[in-house]
């Protein structure tokens, strides 16, 4: 690559961030929905038609959003599931991990938070899509521990989708927190921590249901 083509490339990478950051920047005070183009370029100090160089409209910037906020976010749930120990242990692990990231990425996650049940239907399904994928991540995980065996395909997604809401819910929570004055945050990770004390209780007491049986057997198993 030429000197000239490498100062190119990088000035492109530099207008595409400032564009990225205008955006999280404004997203503080509103929803996606109502972000416009110009006001987006006129934050980043870039002209409109540059706009266009990197994005083919809002949506599309949204959708970028989603997959750098979620990367953070799947680099944590990595992390949970790599954590050792006992259940309280690995409880109190994934609580941290969730607050450390709510610290560092606080405008990215505000974003998913409020996105997810956004009004712009292809962000909303990105979100969706990649939660789910962290589902399917999750009941991989949860099938190769002993806690797992005999459950269905089913059950662990189920599982699974229960954590990754609790972990989104709990990102909200600190992020309320860090907006308070009096600083709640030891109060929301005690909530949490009980929280997935609970699901994990339940998940040890679960009578899972048979691969392949059908919807009410698999109620039927789970009321005994």
């Amino acid at each position: 690559m030429s000197q000239t083509a490498g100062a190119r490339q990088l000035q492109r990478l530099k207008t595409r961030r400032a564009l990225l950051d205008a955006a999280l920047a404004l997203l503080e005070e509103q929803s996606l929905g109502s972000l416009g183009l110009r006001e987006v370029t006129r934050a980043a100090g870039v002209a409109p038609t540059a706009f266009y160089r990197h994005f083919r409209d809002i949506e599309d910037l949204g959708i970028a959003l989603v997959d750098e906020a979620l990367e953070n976010l799947h680099a944590t749930v990595r992390s949970m599931l790599a954590t050792t120990g006992d259940a309280d242990q690995r409880t109190a692990a994934a609580v941290e991990l969730m607050a450390a990231l709510v610290r560092t990425y606080p405008a990215h996650i505000r974003f998913i938070v409020r996105e997810r049940h956004g009004g712009v239907r292809r962000v909303r399904e990105a979100v969706s899509g990649q939660l789910d994928a962290f589902a399917g991540e999750v009941a991989e995980s949860l099938g190769s521990d002993p806690l797992g065996a005999g459950w269905s395909r089913d059950d662990l997604l189920m599982l699974a989708r229960l954590y990754v809401d609790h972990m989104v819910m709990t990102a909200s929570a600190f992020l309320a927190a860090a907006l308070d004055e009096d600083g709640e945050w030891d109060a929301v990770t005690h909530t949490a921590l009980r929280q997935l004390r609970l699901i994990h209780a339940g998940r040890v007491h679960w009578a899972p249901a048979r691969e392949g049986a059908g919807a009410g057997a698999g109620a039927g198993a789970g009321a005994g």
